[in-house]
């Protein structure tokens, strides 16, 4: 089917406005809207390169996803400093981009998270409420193929800086990801309070449970059933534990600072 150029800006126009998601929980499990994403991707062929630059600095882009404009009236705190929301994103009245930040097409920030400093929100990354996505930390873009549902962090979760969150990962409800962890399609992350590794899902989806407190760890290479003499290791993220009231108290001071 033909994308028009309105049909396109009318749907951008939804995803701003957060009356239109690229994914949604249905009955607890999260659904991706397919022809949200056709329609997303219809726009690069849409559009044409354009001068987008301000000032001192030199931007050349689709004039189809031009930096988004905001007004007081969104109630959405931009701190100056060189952030930057590309058009067809959503930031709910309520959350903080601190600088310097980049939010891609597509995605979605609920109220009261912040987007902390060199963060990258990529495209139809979904973002939860109260949330706060610590320094330098990367969340991962999922645009292609259309039919694949977006990186995911839901609600009350927290993300540590430097942390890398990619390639459809879901981070489900008040996780706790420790600075530093690194978690892709193929990351296996072991469980220690049940001395399994945790399973991926029916469509090979890594799964972080709601509430786990997930560190950097390793573990042994196994050859024939034994680990190697060498004792080398392979990089692992391991579930220490899951939240309770002590590890909520220490998250609760990111209250404290807004």
């Amino acid at each position: 089917m033909e994308i028009t150029l309105a049909e396109f800006n009318k749907v951008l126009d939804a995803l701003e406005k957060g009356e239109l998601r690229v994914a949604e929980k249905v009955n607890g499990q999260w659904k991706v809207n397919k022809w949200v994403k056709e329609v997303i991707l219809a726009g690069f062929k849409l559009g044409a390169i354009t001068d987008m630059s301000e000032g001192q600095f030199s931007f050349f882009d689709k004039d189809t996803f031009p930096v988004r404009k905001f007004t007081a009236a969104d109630g959405v705190r931009i701190v100056p400093g060189g952030s930057s929301i590309r058009r067809g994103a959503y930031l709910a009245p309520g959350s903080i981009v601190m600088p310097p930040a980049y939010v891609n097409v597509g995605a979605y920030v609920g109220e009261g998270t912040m987007v902390d400093s060199h963060v990258t929100i990529g495209s139809c990354a979904q973002v939860g409420r109260n949330i706060h996505i610590s320094a330098s930390t990367q969340i991962g873009g999922v645009l292609e193929p259309a039919g694949a549902l977006p990186t995911i962090i839901e609600d009350g979760a927290f993300v540590g800086g430097n942390c890398g969150i990619y390639e459809g990962t879901v981070v489900q409800e008040g996780a706790v990801i420790a600075s530093g962890v690194i978690i892709t399609s193929s990351t296996a992350i072991f469980d220690s309070t049940t001395g399994e590794f945790i399973k991926r899902n029916a469509d090979g989806r890594i799964i972080v449970p709601r509430n786990a407190v997930v560190v950097s760890g390793s573990k042994p290479i196994i050859r024939n059933g034994r680990p190697l003499e060498s004792g080398v290791h392979l990089y692992c993220p391991v579930i220490v534990k899951y939240r309770d009231e002590k590890t909520a108290g220490s998250v609760h001071l990111e209250d404290l600072l807004r």
